[in-house]
């Protein structure tokens, strides 16, 4: 198998400032799948166990003169610590911004290849990162795991399928930062939280104790997908009595998710997304976000690029 091609200025900015921090925060270790077509780092998709994270990315965002070829259909998958690929290319754009000079400048290769290490009998994978300088060409080579199998594809592949549901009923919470900081304080409460999400636009969100009940209520958001009148009775009720009433009519759902995953997945504002929306998958099997980019300079969406999150619940929701 062999993978070889040239990160672009604009890949380079979008990696090492937006999605790599984002991922990293997300978990040490995440799987990067390459196919004909796409980039797409994968967090939790094989084990289940934690907050799933896809960011997908096509070619053309990253990459220039993008070459790739295997006997599984010219597919590529491996495990890579985030933080040590965020390292590299951080090192490498420091190179190119220093050294760099001439027709090449700026030009950060990136391929897979095997070497043999000190100390060892077997050659093992990497992820080198080449970057011509001013005289010479420094060479990053970042640690991955062997190459995943055939099946071990397939595996992958069918959950990053089966992932891409997109709930009926979605809302936008354009501040992500009121919500963090609400988050923040909840952490010091509880480990539960609970999410509501209506037809009307409503976002309830709320963690309870014996000795404590704390939430908050974002009204009236853009809905997108299925959505309803909000009934004029219940505009003097209470958060909670609103949530409860909607749920009872099936025009809202609530699922019980990790107050340390919720927050996990807010670290995604670190992309940089324009635009953040919640809602819950058919059934209330999982809690879902989702990132819009925008192509630069327009509100029109970049479908260049995607991000999502999954958040498994530990109750299973009512609808």
């Amino acid at each position: 198998m062999k993978f070889k091609a040239f990160l672009t200025e604009y890949g380079v900015n979008l990696l090492e400032r937006r999605f790599l921090p984002a991922l990293d925060k997300m978990g040490k270790i995440c799987h990067l799948f390459l196919t004909r077509d796409h980039a797409i780092f994968l967090h939790n998709l094989l084990n289940g166990d934690g907050v799933q994270c896809i960011a997908q990315f096509r070619k053309e965002a990253l990459f220039d003169d993008y070459r790739i070829s295997s006997q599984n259909e010219d597919r590529i998958a491996f495990a890579i610590d985030v933080s040590l690929l965020l390292r590299a290319v951080r090192s490498s754009v420091s190179i190119c911004t220093e050294f760099g000079n001439g027709p090449s400048a700026n030009r950060l290769q990136i391929k897979l290849v095997k070497k043999l290490p000190l100390n060892c009998t077997q050659p093992m994978p990497f992820l080198t990162f080449e970057t011509n300088g001013y005289k010479s060409a420094v060479i990053q080579d970042v640690p991955i795991s062997k190459p995943l199998s055939r099946a071990q594809v397939l595996e992958l592949q069918t959950a990053l399928e089966l992932a891409q549901d997109i709930p009926q009923t979605l809302v936008q919470v354009p501040d992500l930062n009121q919500l963090q900081n609400f988050v923040e304080r909840m952490k010091q409460v509880g480990d539960m939280l609970n999410v509501s999400i209506s037809k009307y636009g409503d976002l309830h969100v709320q963690i309870s104790t014996t000795l404590i009940t704390l939430g908050a209520e974002f009204r009236k958001l853009l809905v997108i997908g299925e959505q309803a009148e909000a009934p004029s009775d219940d505009r003097n009720q209470s958060a909670q009595t609103r949530s409860e009433r909607a749920i009872s009519r099936g025009d809202a759902q609530r699922v019980q998710v990790s107050v340390k995953h919720f927050s996990r997945s807010l670290h995604c504002h670190l992309a940089k997304p324009d635009c953040t929306f919640y809602g819950i998958a058919p059934q209330g099997s999982c809690l879902t976000v989702i990132f819009q980019f925008f192509i630069p300079g327009t509100h029109q969406t970049d479908k260049s690029i995607s991000l999502h999150c999954r958040l498994p619940v530990f109750d299973p929701g009512s609808s």
